[in-house]
């Protein structure tokens, strides 16, 4: 009987603990909580890191969810996968490259800058929800997914920011993509 009730209050802390683990404070949707997720991304990996992949992910139980390949050397051709949950870093896997002869591995990646950075893609974020209100009449919808696509040719002006949005209680995902200078590419749903 002991150990059912400390099983049970064991079972009951780690709910709390992961209900209340939302880092957010219950959303992610503004250019501010953006630059804070860079600001914890470049303290881990360097302001210099290269990057082919850059993910966030909102999860209401548990707040932002970051997964990235990066690299702080590109020309190693070594990246690792990383995923930031609840402030902890975890490397997921090892990815080694291949570039066409002749070609440097860095021109298939970016960095954040002033040219591709989360404040713009933060700020697309506000914009999305803006126009899901105004034109799809949807009084609170919520983040699900922001990220970079990076052109695996390495077009630098091809690449995309790319903001999905769900309903406050779910439903159907409102896909905005955008350029790097904000302007919407389309609306898909």
């Amino acid at each position: 009987m002991r150990l059912l009730k400390f099983t049970t209050l064991i079972a009951i802390s780690l709910l709390t603990l992961v209900s209340c683990g939302n880092q957010s404070g219950g959303k992610l949707d503004s250019a501010k909580d953006f630059v804070a997720i860079e600001k914890e991304i470049k303290s881990e990996f360097g302001s210099d890191a290269y990057y082919t992949e850059l993910t966030i992910t909102y999860n209401q139980s548990i707040g932002s969810i970051v997964g990235t390949t990066v690299t702080e050397d590109p020309e190693s051709m070594k990246m690792g996968q990383w995923s930031l949950v609840q402030d902890t870093w975890t490397k997921k896997s090892e990815v080694f490259l291949e570039v066409p002869e002749g070609s440097k591995a860095a021109e298939f990646m970016f960095q954040l800058d002033e040219k591709i950075n989360l404040e713009t893609l933060g700020g697309l974020v506000s914009t999305s929800i803006e126009t899901l209100k105004a034109e799809k009449d949807l009084e609170n919808p919520k983040l699900h997914m922001a990220f970079i696509k990076f052109p695996k040719n390495g077009d630098v002006p091809k690449t995309e920011y790319v903001v999905m949005l769900k309903p406050e209680h779910g439903g159907t995902t409102f896909t905005f993509s955008y350029t790097l200078d904000g302007t919407l590419i389309n609306m898909d749903y």
